[in-house]
C-alpha cells in the first residue's frame, strides 16, 4: 500500500511536467536566422540581470503555461539583456556593447547598441516584430498573464492590422475578455 501511494505520487508529478509549458527562447541572432525560413513574428523580452520587474515578468507571466503556449505558438520568443555583450546582426548592420564591463555583469552596466536601437528606455520592456523583420511596437513593464495576454492576441494573431484608429483599439480593449488568469 504505501508502495503504491509513493509510485502514484511520482506519476503525478512527472505527468505535470510533461503537462508544464515553458517558453522556447532563442537568441535573437536565431530568431532572425529562423524567420528567414518560416516567417514568422518575434517577440523579444528585453531585460537586465538586476531588474526586479524583469524577474517576475519571466516567473509569473512568461512561466503561465497559456502564456508560454500562445507565444511559441505565435512568435520566435527571445530573450535579449539590455545591458548583456552578444552581437547582434540585424538587417545587415551588427549591433554590439563596446563598453559592457566584464567586471559588472551580475549588476548594471552599459546599455547595448540594439536596445538603444529599439528605444527601450525602462525594463522590463517586451518588443514585438513582423514577419519581415521591422518593429511593430514595444510595451513597456511588468504585466500579469491576462495584462499581456491583450498585447500577445492583438500582435500575435495580426488584429493590428485590421485595427487601424484610436477608437476601434480602445473598443478592442474594452471588450477584451482574458483567457489566462
Amino acid at each position: 500500500m504505501k508502495y503504491s501511494i509513493r509510485l502514484m505520487f511520482l506519476m503525478m508529478v512527472l505527468a505535470q511536467g510533461l503537462w508544464a509549458q515553458e517558453v522556447n527562447w532563442l537568441t535573437l541572432n536565431e530568431a532572425f536566422e529562423a524567420q528567414k525560413i518560416q516567417p514568422k513574428k518575434i517577440l523579444i523580452d528585453v531585460y537586465t540581470v538586476w531588474c526586479g520587474p524583469c524577474k517576475l515578468l519571466d516567473k509569473n507571466t512568461f512561466g503561465h503555461p497559456g502564456v508560454a503556449e500562445f507565444i511559441n505558438d505565435h512568435f520566435y520568443p527571445v530573450k535579449f539583456n539590455a545591458e548583456g555583450d552578444s552581437d547582434v546582426y540585424y538587417r545587415s548592420k551588427k549591433y554590439s556593447n563596446p563598453r559592457f564591463d566584464p567586471a559588472k555583469a551580475k549588476r548594471r552596466n552599459s546599455l547595448h547598441e540594439f536596445s538603444r536601437y529599439l528605444g527601450v528606455r525602462a525594463y522590463p520592456t517586451v518588443v514585438f516584430i513582423d514577419e519581415n523583420g521591422g518593429l511593430i511596437k514595444s510595451i513597456r513593464g511588468y504585466r500579469t498573464p491576462p495584462q499581456i495576454e491583450l498585447f500577445l492576441r492583438f500582435f500575435g494573431t495580426n488584429l493590428w492590422k485590421e485595427i487601424r484608429t484610436q477608437e476601434a483599439y480602445d473598443e478592442y480593449v474594452a471588450k477584451f475578455k482574458p483567457s489566462f488568469q
